[in-house]
Protein backbone atom coordinates (compact mmCIF):
# COMPACT_ATOMS: atom_id res chain seq x y z
CA UNK A 1 0.00 0.00 0.00
CA UNK A 2 1.21 3.26 -0.87
CA UNK A 3 0.48 6.19 1.83
CA UNK A 4 1.90 9.80 0.93
CA UNK A 5 3.31 11.14 4.51
CA UNK A 6 6.45 13.19 5.17
CA UNK A 7 8.03 11.14 7.40
CA UNK A 8 8.89 7.51 7.89
CA UNK A 9 10.41 5.76 11.10
CA UNK A 10 11.64 2.19 10.81
CA UNK A 11 12.80 -0.04 13.80
CA UNK A 12 13.55 -3.87 13.54
CA UNK A 13 12.10 -4.23 17.26
CA UNK A 14 8.63 -3.50 18.48
CA UNK A 15 7.62 0.28 18.99
CA UNK A 16 7.21 -0.68 22.85
CA UNK A 17 10.97 -1.88 22.89
CA UNK A 18 11.59 1.42 21.32
CA UNK A 19 10.52 4.19 23.15
CA UNK A 20 12.70 6.89 21.50
CA UNK A 21 10.96 5.91 18.13
CA UNK A 22 7.47 6.59 19.55
CA UNK A 23 8.42 9.63 21.27
CA UNK A 24 9.89 10.71 18.43
CA UNK A 25 6.94 9.90 15.76
CA UNK A 26 4.49 11.89 18.79
CA UNK A 27 6.43 15.08 18.44
CA UNK A 28 6.62 15.27 15.08
CA UNK A 29 3.00 14.78 14.54
CA UNK A 30 2.43 16.89 17.18
CA UNK A 31 4.67 19.78 14.70
CA UNK A 32 2.43 18.98 12.13
CA UNK A 33 4.57 16.48 9.69
CA UNK A 34 2.60 13.43 8.43
CA UNK A 35 4.07 10.56 10.29
CA UNK A 36 4.36 6.62 9.40
CA UNK A 37 6.17 4.00 11.48
CA UNK A 38 7.64 0.65 10.27
CA UNK A 39 8.48 -1.92 13.23
CA UNK A 40 9.27 -5.43 13.81
CA UNK A 41 7.64 -7.44 16.12
CA UNK A 42 10.14 -10.76 17.21
CA UNK A 43 8.83 -11.44 20.27
CA UNK A 44 5.48 -12.41 20.82
CA UNK A 45 5.00 -11.18 24.47
CA UNK A 46 5.68 -7.85 23.66
CA UNK A 47 2.43 -7.65 21.11
CA UNK A 48 -0.12 -6.75 24.20
CA UNK A 49 2.14 -3.53 24.50
CA UNK A 50 2.71 -2.39 20.96
CA UNK A 51 -1.31 -2.52 21.31
CA UNK A 52 -1.82 -0.44 23.97
CA UNK A 53 0.57 2.25 22.12
CA UNK A 54 -1.04 1.86 19.06
CA UNK A 55 -4.43 2.39 19.85
CA UNK A 56 -3.81 6.46 20.74
CA UNK A 57 -1.08 6.93 18.46
CA UNK A 58 -1.30 9.75 16.32
CA UNK A 59 0.35 8.49 13.75
CA UNK A 60 -0.16 5.47 10.96
CA UNK A 61 1.57 1.82 11.67
CA UNK A 62 2.70 -1.43 9.55
CA UNK A 63 4.18 -4.04 11.52
CA UNK A 64 6.40 -7.02 10.37
CA UNK A 65 4.10 -10.23 9.78
CA UNK A 66 5.39 -13.08 12.47
CA UNK A 67 6.25 -15.97 10.47
CA UNK A 68 6.62 -19.66 11.71
CA UNK A 69 7.80 -22.96 10.58
CA UNK A 70 9.37 -22.88 6.43
CA UNK A 71 9.04 -19.34 6.64
CA UNK A 72 11.12 -18.56 9.64
CA UNK A 73 13.41 -21.41 8.84
CA UNK A 74 13.99 -20.08 5.19
CA UNK A 75 14.88 -16.23 7.11
CA UNK A 76 17.07 -18.11 9.08
CA UNK A 77 19.05 -19.97 6.36
CA UNK A 78 19.46 -16.83 3.86
CA UNK A 79 20.64 -14.73 6.95
CA UNK A 80 23.56 -17.44 7.79
CA UNK A 81 24.21 -17.88 3.76
CA UNK A 82 24.71 -14.25 4.11
CA UNK A 83 27.03 -14.28 6.88
CA UNK A 84 29.33 -17.05 5.10
CA UNK A 85 29.50 -14.68 1.93
CA UNK A 86 30.35 -11.96 4.04
CA UNK A 87 32.70 -13.76 5.88
CA UNK A 88 34.66 -15.21 2.94
CA UNK A 89 34.18 -13.12 0.18
CA UNK A 90 35.34 -9.41 -0.84
CA UNK A 91 31.82 -8.67 -2.03
CA UNK A 92 30.76 -6.02 0.30
CA UNK A 93 27.04 -5.80 -1.43
CA UNK A 94 25.21 -3.23 1.45
CA UNK A 95 21.98 -5.36 0.27
CA UNK A 96 24.31 -8.79 1.33
CA UNK A 97 25.49 -7.46 4.54
CA UNK A 98 22.52 -6.38 5.61
CA UNK A 99 20.87 -9.74 5.53
CA UNK A 100 23.95 -10.72 7.22
CA UNK A 101 23.21 -8.52 10.11
CA UNK A 102 19.05 -8.84 9.88
CA UNK A 103 17.11 -11.26 8.71
CA UNK A 104 14.32 -8.69 8.81
CA UNK A 105 16.25 -6.07 6.88
CA UNK A 106 14.85 -7.16 2.93
CA UNK A 107 11.16 -6.80 4.67
CA UNK A 108 12.01 -3.78 6.61
CA UNK A 109 13.17 -2.48 3.01
CA UNK A 110 10.02 -3.59 1.25
CA UNK A 111 7.52 -2.25 3.91
CA UNK A 112 8.84 1.51 4.09
CA UNK A 113 9.13 1.75 0.30
CA UNK A 114 5.77 0.68 0.10
CA UNK A 115 5.34 3.99 2.35
CA UNK A 116 5.88 7.30 0.10
CA UNK A 117 7.70 9.65 2.18
CA UNK A 118 9.78 12.97 1.87
CA UNK A 119 12.36 11.67 4.91
CA UNK A 120 12.95 8.00 6.11
CA UNK A 121 14.55 7.88 9.40
CA UNK A 122 16.18 4.69 10.92
CA UNK A 123 16.62 2.88 14.34
CA UNK A 124 18.74 0.27 14.76
CA UNK A 125 21.42 -0.81 12.39
CA UNK A 126 18.31 -2.96 10.15
CA UNK A 127 16.59 0.41 10.77
CA UNK A 128 19.80 2.55 9.14
CA UNK A 129 19.57 -0.01 6.25
CA UNK A 130 16.01 -0.12 5.78
CA UNK A 131 15.81 3.96 5.70
CA UNK A 132 18.68 4.63 3.36
CA UNK A 133 17.18 1.92 0.88
CA UNK A 134 13.52 3.02 0.73
CA UNK A 135 14.80 6.87 0.65
CA UNK A 136 16.85 5.69 -2.86
CA UNK A 137 14.02 3.73 -4.20
CA UNK A 138 11.73 6.56 -3.33
CA UNK A 139 14.26 9.57 -4.52
CA UNK A 140 13.84 10.85 -0.79
CA UNK A 141 16.49 11.58 2.11
CA UNK A 142 17.13 9.48 4.89
CA UNK A 143 18.21 9.96 9.06
CA UNK A 144 19.61 7.39 11.63
CA UNK A 145 19.51 8.09 15.37
CA UNK A 146 21.90 6.11 16.94
CA UNK A 147 20.58 5.01 20.36
CA UNK A 148 23.77 2.83 21.34
CA UNK A 149 27.46 2.70 20.42
CA UNK A 150 26.59 0.12 17.83
CA UNK A 151 29.97 -1.27 17.25
CA UNK A 152 30.22 -2.09 20.82
CA UNK A 153 26.35 -2.84 21.48
CA UNK A 154 26.80 -6.42 22.34
CA UNK A 155 29.40 -9.51 23.33
CA UNK A 156 28.97 -10.78 19.99
CA UNK A 157 29.78 -7.12 17.92
CA UNK A 158 33.03 -7.20 20.28
CA UNK A 159 33.80 -11.12 19.53
CA UNK A 160 32.51 -11.91 15.77
CA UNK A 161 34.79 -10.67 13.55
CA UNK A 162 31.93 -11.19 11.07
CA UNK A 163 29.73 -9.00 12.80
CA UNK A 164 32.36 -6.45 13.62
CA UNK A 165 32.88 -5.99 9.71
CA UNK A 166 28.80 -5.97 8.93
CA UNK A 167 27.96 -3.34 11.48
CA UNK A 168 31.32 -0.77 10.07
CA UNK A 169 30.34 -1.77 6.71
CA UNK A 170 27.00 -0.59 7.02
CA UNK A 171 27.37 2.31 8.97
CA UNK A 172 30.65 4.04 7.56
CA UNK A 173 28.76 3.81 4.09
CA UNK A 174 24.93 5.22 5.09
CA UNK A 175 25.99 7.51 8.16
CA UNK A 176 27.63 10.44 6.07
CA UNK A 177 24.50 10.19 3.90
CA UNK A 178 22.40 10.95 6.47
CA UNK A 179 20.22 14.28 6.54
CA UNK A 180 18.85 14.35 10.18
CA UNK A 181 21.43 12.50 12.51
CA UNK A 182 21.03 12.18 16.44
CA UNK A 183 22.48 9.97 19.66
CA UNK A 184 21.37 9.28 23.27
CA UNK A 185 24.32 10.15 25.16
CA UNK A 186 26.69 12.72 24.73
CA UNK A 187 29.71 10.01 24.76
CA UNK A 188 27.82 7.76 22.42
CA UNK A 189 28.52 11.13 20.28
CA UNK A 190 31.68 11.58 20.35
CA UNK A 191 32.49 7.64 19.63
CA UNK A 192 30.73 8.35 16.66
CA UNK A 193 33.12 11.44 15.40
CA UNK A 194 35.89 9.96 16.31
CA UNK A 195 35.14 6.42 14.24
CA UNK A 196 32.90 7.63 11.52
CA UNK A 197 33.09 11.73 11.12
CA UNK A 198 29.94 12.65 11.36
CA UNK A 199 28.31 15.25 14.18
CA UNK A 200 25.40 13.61 15.70
CA UNK A 201 23.18 15.45 17.69
CA UNK A 202 22.18 14.49 20.93
CA UNK A 203 18.85 14.17 22.23
CA UNK A 204 18.55 12.34 26.07
CA UNK A 205 16.50 9.63 26.63
CA UNK A 206 14.04 11.28 28.19
CA UNK A 207 10.14 11.28 29.22
CA UNK A 208 7.04 13.19 28.59
CA UNK A 209 6.26 15.34 31.49
CA UNK A 210 2.31 13.91 30.83
CA UNK A 211 3.97 10.57 32.16
CA UNK A 212 4.78 11.65 35.02
CA UNK A 213 2.39 11.24 38.31
CA UNK A 214 0.24 13.90 39.22
CA UNK A 215 2.27 15.07 42.34
CA UNK A 216 5.50 14.18 44.18
CA UNK A 217 5.27 10.78 46.00
CA UNK A 218 5.91 11.36 49.60
CA UNK A 219 8.94 9.92 51.45
CA UNK A 220 7.78 7.16 54.18
CA UNK A 221 9.26 6.04 56.91
CA UNK A 222 11.27 2.27 56.65
CA UNK A 223 11.19 -0.38 58.61
CA UNK A 224 11.15 -4.27 59.03
CA UNK A 225 7.29 -4.50 57.98
CA UNK A 226 7.63 -1.54 55.48
CA UNK A 227 10.89 -2.70 54.05
CA UNK A 228 12.38 -0.04 51.10
CA UNK A 229 11.40 -0.90 47.81
CA UNK A 230 14.46 -1.56 45.49
CA UNK A 231 12.90 -1.26 42.18
CA UNK A 232 14.73 -1.95 38.45
CA UNK A 233 12.86 -2.40 34.97
CA UNK A 234 13.49 -3.30 31.35
CA UNK A 235 11.72 -5.42 28.70
CA UNK A 236 13.62 -8.33 29.38
CA UNK A 237 14.84 -9.63 33.21
CA UNK A 238 18.17 -11.17 32.35
CA UNK A 239 21.52 -11.93 32.95
CA UNK A 240 24.37 -9.03 32.03
CA UNK A 241 22.76 -6.14 33.74
CA UNK A 242 23.84 -5.53 37.29
CA UNK A 243 20.90 -7.07 39.27
CA UNK A 244 23.83 -9.78 40.56
CA UNK A 245 25.53 -7.43 41.50
CA UNK A 246 22.37 -5.70 43.54
CA UNK A 247 21.80 -8.48 45.67
CA UNK A 248 25.00 -8.74 47.16
CA UNK A 249 24.85 -5.45 47.85
CA UNK A 250 21.46 -5.44 49.66
CA UNK A 251 22.94 -8.76 51.44
CA UNK A 252 25.46 -6.57 53.39
CA UNK A 253 22.75 -3.99 53.91
CA UNK A 254 21.06 -3.19 57.75
CA UNK A 255 18.23 -1.15 56.62
CA UNK A 256 15.08 -3.53 55.39
CA UNK A 257 15.09 -3.66 51.45
CA UNK A 258 12.73 -5.74 49.11
CA UNK A 259 13.87 -5.88 45.19
CA UNK A 260 11.37 -5.52 42.54
CA UNK A 261 11.95 -6.42 39.03
CA UNK A 262 9.68 -5.72 35.88
CA UNK A 263 9.36 -7.42 32.61
CA UNK A 264 9.64 -10.30 31.06
CA UNK A 265 11.77 -12.98 32.83
CA UNK A 266 14.53 -15.15 30.12
CA UNK A 267 13.53 -18.82 30.86
CA UNK A 268 15.52 -19.94 34.13
CA UNK A 269 16.74 -16.61 35.28
CA UNK A 270 14.17 -16.09 37.95
CA UNK A 271 15.54 -19.19 39.55
CA UNK A 272 18.95 -17.71 39.52
CA UNK A 273 17.83 -14.69 41.31
CA UNK A 274 15.73 -16.10 43.76
CA UNK A 275 19.03 -19.02 44.75
CA UNK A 276 21.55 -15.84 44.40
CA UNK A 277 19.02 -13.71 46.78
CA UNK A 278 18.53 -16.47 49.52
CA UNK A 279 22.85 -17.28 49.07
CA UNK A 280 23.03 -13.50 50.08
CA UNK A 281 21.02 -13.51 52.89
CA UNK A 282 17.66 -11.69 51.56
CA UNK A 283 15.12 -11.93 53.82
CA UNK A 284 12.85 -11.51 51.49
CA UNK A 285 11.87 -12.87 48.09
CA UNK A 286 12.12 -11.02 44.91
CA UNK A 287 9.01 -9.92 43.33
CA UNK A 288 9.11 -10.21 39.72
CA UNK A 289 5.79 -7.68 38.25
CA UNK A 290 4.40 -7.96 35.07
CA UNK A 291 6.00 -5.47 31.78
CA UNK A 292 4.09 -2.31 31.88
CA UNK A 293 3.53 -0.36 28.84
CA UNK A 294 6.25 2.20 28.21
CA UNK A 295 4.00 5.18 29.22
CA UNK A 296 3.48 4.00 32.13
CA UNK A 297 7.42 3.29 33.22
CA UNK A 298 7.38 6.51 35.16
CA UNK A 299 3.95 6.29 37.26
CA UNK A 300 4.60 2.56 37.66
CA UNK A 301 7.90 3.48 39.31
CA UNK A 302 6.96 6.36 41.79
CA UNK A 303 6.24 3.59 44.67
CA UNK A 304 9.39 2.71 44.96
CA UNK A 305 11.82 4.27 47.09
CA UNK A 306 14.80 3.94 44.77
CA UNK A 307 15.31 3.38 41.44
CA UNK A 308 18.56 0.87 39.89
CA UNK A 309 20.39 2.42 37.53
CA UNK A 310 23.67 -0.15 37.82
CA UNK A 311 24.66 -0.93 33.85
CA UNK A 312 28.08 -2.47 33.46
CA UNK A 313 31.17 -0.78 32.13
CA UNK A 314 31.61 -3.70 29.50
CA UNK A 315 30.54 -3.72 26.70
CA UNK A 316 31.49 -0.29 25.70
CA UNK A 317 28.40 0.90 25.14
CA UNK A 318 27.15 -0.11 28.78
CA UNK A 319 29.90 2.32 29.83
CA UNK A 320 28.95 5.27 27.37
CA UNK A 321 25.36 5.05 27.59
CA UNK A 322 22.75 6.76 29.19
CA UNK A 323 20.10 4.15 29.44
CA UNK A 324 16.25 5.27 29.98
CA UNK A 325 15.80 4.13 33.28
CA UNK A 326 17.52 7.29 35.05
CA UNK A 327 15.37 9.68 32.99
CA UNK A 328 12.20 7.64 34.50
CA UNK A 329 13.07 7.35 37.89
CA UNK A 330 13.69 11.36 37.81
CA UNK A 331 10.19 12.18 36.44
CA UNK A 332 8.94 9.19 39.04
CA UNK A 333 10.01 11.59 41.50
CA UNK A 334 12.46 9.17 43.42
CA UNK A 335 16.08 8.67 43.77
CA UNK A 336 18.88 6.58 42.07
CA UNK A 337 21.54 4.18 42.95
CA UNK A 338 23.96 4.89 39.57
CA UNK A 339 26.53 2.47 39.31
CA UNK A 340 29.79 4.21 38.29
CA UNK A 341 29.92 3.79 34.48
CA UNK A 342 31.89 6.48 32.10
CA UNK A 343 28.63 8.30 31.10
CA UNK A 344 26.68 7.98 34.90
CA UNK A 345 29.85 9.56 36.47
CA UNK A 346 29.53 12.69 34.18
CA UNK A 347 25.61 12.63 34.71
CA UNK A 348 25.82 12.31 38.24
CA UNK A 349 27.67 15.69 38.82
CA UNK A 350 24.39 17.24 36.83
CA UNK A 351 21.87 15.31 38.47
CA UNK A 352 23.38 16.10 42.32
CA UNK A 353 21.71 14.16 45.28
CA UNK A 354 19.37 12.90 43.36
CA UNK A 355 21.36 10.18 42.69
CA UNK A 356 23.79 7.92 44.69
CA UNK A 357 26.64 6.96 42.69
CA UNK A 358 28.80 3.61 44.17
CA UNK A 359 31.02 1.68 42.44
CA UNK A 360 28.99 -1.77 42.52
CA UNK A 361 32.14 -3.82 42.72
CA UNK A 362 32.48 -3.20 46.23
CA UNK A 363 29.31 -3.70 47.74
CA UNK A 364 29.98 -3.79 51.43
CA UNK A 365 30.64 -0.13 50.55
CA UNK A 366 27.53 0.49 48.70
CA UNK A 367 25.41 -0.86 51.14
CA UNK A 368 27.08 1.41 53.79
CA UNK A 369 26.32 4.44 51.50
CA UNK A 370 22.48 3.02 50.88
CA UNK A 371 22.47 2.47 54.99
CA UNK A 372 23.55 5.94 55.50
CA UNK A 373 21.01 7.58 52.91
CA UNK A 374 17.98 5.77 54.24
CA UNK A 375 18.87 6.57 58.03
CA UNK A 376 18.92 10.16 57.73
CA UNK A 377 15.47 11.37 56.34
CA UNK A 378 15.95 14.79 55.65
CA UNK A 379 18.08 13.64 52.88
CA UNK A 380 16.04 11.24 51.56
CA UNK A 381 13.56 14.27 51.06
CA UNK A 382 16.02 16.38 49.64
CA UNK A 383 16.77 13.56 47.20
CA UNK A 384 12.79 13.05 46.02
CA UNK A 385 12.66 16.45 45.93
CA UNK A 386 15.72 16.98 43.82
CA UNK A 387 14.32 14.64 41.23
CA UNK A 388 11.44 15.47 41.21
CA UNK A 389 12.57 19.28 40.19
CA UNK A 390 15.16 17.90 37.78
CA UNK A 391 12.53 16.23 36.02
CA UNK A 392 10.66 19.56 35.30
CA UNK A 393 13.40 22.32 34.65
CA UNK A 394 15.42 20.23 32.44
CA UNK A 395 15.47 16.19 31.77
CA UNK A 396 12.46 15.98 29.78
CA UNK A 397 10.79 15.31 26.48
CA UNK A 398 9.09 18.47 26.30
CA UNK A 399 12.14 20.47 26.35
CA UNK A 400 14.66 17.60 24.64
CA UNK A 401 12.22 16.79 21.25
CA UNK A 402 12.46 20.40 20.51
CA UNK A 403 15.85 19.84 19.12
CA UNK A 404 14.73 17.23 17.03
CA UNK A 405 12.10 19.39 15.24
CA UNK A 406 14.16 22.16 14.72
CA UNK A 407 16.53 19.37 13.05
CA UNK A 408 13.61 18.05 11.17
CA UNK A 409 12.75 21.39 10.34
CA UNK A 410 15.87 22.36 8.83
CA UNK A 411 15.44 19.43 6.06
CA UNK A 412 11.21 19.47 5.42
CA UNK A 413 10.21 22.95 6.78
CA UNK A 414 6.88 22.91 8.22
CA UNK A 415 3.98 24.15 5.64
CA UNK A 416 2.84 27.42 5.76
Amino acid sequence: MTTDVDICLITPGHVASTPRLVKSADALAEAGYAVHVVAGAPFPPADRLDAEILSTAPWAYTGVKRRSGGGSFLRKAVRGVSRRLVQNSSLMWHGLVARAHHADAPCLVRLAAGVSARLYIGHGIAGLYAAAAAARIRGAVHGFDIEDYHDAETPEALTDPVERRIRFALQSKLLPGCRTLTCAAPLIGERYREVYHVDPTTLLNVFPLSQAPSEPPPPRAISEGDPAIFYWFSQTIGPGRGLEDVIKTMGFMRSPTELHLRGFVSPGYSEELQAAARAAGLKRPIRILEAGSPNEMSRLAASADIGLSVEHSVPLNKDICLANKIFVYLLAGIPQLLSSTTAQRALAAELSDAVILADMNRPRETAAQLDSFFSDPGRVASARSSAWNLSRTRFNWDFEKEALVRLVHGVLPPSL
